[in-house]
């Protein structure tokens, strides 16, 4: 895990949905915050996590929990809004400040991409009718940031290895302190840390 300056890395700016910038420590200001980085918004797989992590947004929300999705480009941001993919606020790091801040590598080749992690998040995404495309930027990986209210601590850091990894729903629930009577969906195992 990378060392986090949560005041750094909070002055970084995003734009939202309706083309408003914003810091991203404004997420955090006033209550505690999922932030789930997207690898490309036309990504099949990451479409299918976006759809796995809302199933938490009605447990999260009522907890007073943000749930926030964050894409390195606009491209395909459309798309993705219109396939309704994720219950969450979300953002695009035009600059991917965050991305590079928060240690989301870019592999020089996508040898992961053909491993059988995403061999079986793919298959659970065409049994769940989520179809994606290879338009750009293929070798931004993601992962995701929880932070406490007031940005006083990280509660969970995770990079994605292979474009098949996530946090399981139960670990984010926990994180945050929040219980969930989601129905969690099988995914591959992954290794992350819980500060």
């Amino acid at each position: 895990m990378a060392n986090i300056d949560l005041a750094v890395v909070g002055n970084n700016t995003l734009k939202s949905e309706t083309g408003e910038t914003v810091e991203l420590k404004s997420l955090w200001k006033d209550q505690p915050v999922v932030l789930f980085f997207l690898r490309r918004f036309g990504c099949q797989i990451c479409r299918w996590m976006a759809s796995e992590i809302s199933k938490l947004e009605p447990d999260l929300k009522a907890s007073g929990v943000s749930l926030v999705g964050i894409g390195p480009e606009e491209f395909g941001l459309q798309e993705f809004k219109d396939g309704g993919f994720f219950k969450g606020a979300i953002f695009v790091d035009e600059k991917k400040k965050c991305y590079k801040d928060l240690a989301f590598k870019r592999p020089q080749c996508l040898p992961a991409a053909l491993g059988k992690k995403v061999r079986d998040v793919s298959s659970k995404a065409n049994a769940a009718g989520i179809q994606g495309n290879f338009s750009g930027d293929l070798l931004q990986s993601g992962g995701m940031l929880i932070v406490d209210k007031g940005g006083e601590k990280v509660l969970l850091h995770f990079i994605q290895d292979s474009p098949g990894d996530l946090v399981p729903l139960e670990d984010i629930s926990k994180a945050v302190g929040v219980s969930s009577k989601i129905q969690v969906g099988q995914r591959p195992v992954v290794r992350y840390i819980i500060i």
